[in-house]
């Protein structure tokens, strides 16, 4: 068996066409919305609003950590605007495009940008969407847990620790944990290009430890200090940075 990995696609929906290329099957693990590309200001849901040179001034925002700041002057742009209409409209243009560009079969779960209560309406028969759940691919049994924690930057789908132990606890012993953000471990929360530590679970760590799957697999930290490691029995991977690479994570059994 054969199993391809993405995670974070953030609009690549040209790459994804091709990910599950000579795989049985396409494991997502989330954020497919494009809503601001830091490497490249023009791209995404905020350029097209507002403009790139806006675009540039709230990721120095946010990457200066001046998360207050960036708030009052997003929130001047949005004035006037239908903020939840605009960028609706922006993410169902992405998710059509998205969605038509998975393999079949699919096994996908959210990241923390995604809007959730959108994707029934564009996953097809070949797109399985798991959160909380397990399936049996190839004899392995994969979990699934999808979005990400409460941070600074309150994108769409953050829930509370609370709420995302349960659902790590509700998939139990597995061989394969599939989540969008990591354990939370220093090496692996740490983006060595946004200069900050993103939130990881403890929950999954103790889950980890407790149950010992053989593979974590995430995404969520563009670009981690480590993008591989061991914690215990279990292989940890940062399966990537779709959006950049346009290369899928493989796994072979």
């Amino acid at each position: 068996m054969r199993v391809h990995v993405v995670s974070d696609v953030h609009g690549n929906s040209t790459d994804l066409a091709r990910a599950g290329d000579g795989a049985d099957a396409l494991v997502c693990l989330g954020d497919l919305v494009l809503f601001l590309d830091y490497a490249d200001h023009s791209r995404g849901i905020f350029p097209n609003l507002f403009g790139v040179e806006n675009a540039h001034r709230i990721v120095e925002l946010r990457t200066a950590r001046r998360f207050e700041e960036a708030r009052t002057f997003g929130a001047g742009l949005w004035a006037g605007i239908d903020r939840g209409t605009a960028i609706e409209t922006a993410v169902r243009k992405q998710y059509a495009e998205l969605f038509a560009a998975f393999p079949t079969p699919t096994y996908a779960t959210y990241g923390n940008v995604d809007i959730p209560h959108l994707w029934s309406e564009y996953a097809g028969p070949g797109t399985t969407v798991l959160d909380g759940e397990r399936v049996e691919i190839g004899g392995l049994v994969f979990g699934f847990v999808g979005g990400g924690l409460r941070s600074a930057m309150r994108t769409p789908y953050e829930i509370s620790d609370e709420e995302y132990a349960a659902k790590i606890e509700a998939v139990g012993e597995v061989d394969v944990l599939c989540t969008h953000i990591p354990p939370d471990v220093p090496e692996l929360v740490y983006d060595t290009v946004a200069r900050r530590f993103e939130r990881g679970s403890r929950a999954l760590l103790e889950a980890i430890r407790r149950t010992r799957p053989r593979y974590s697999l995430f995404g969520h930290v563009h670009q981690p200090l480590t993008r591989r490691m061991r914690i215990g029995a279990t292989e940890c991977v940062n399966v990537g940075h779709f959006a950049g690479s346009g290369r899928p994570w493989a796994l072979e059994w």
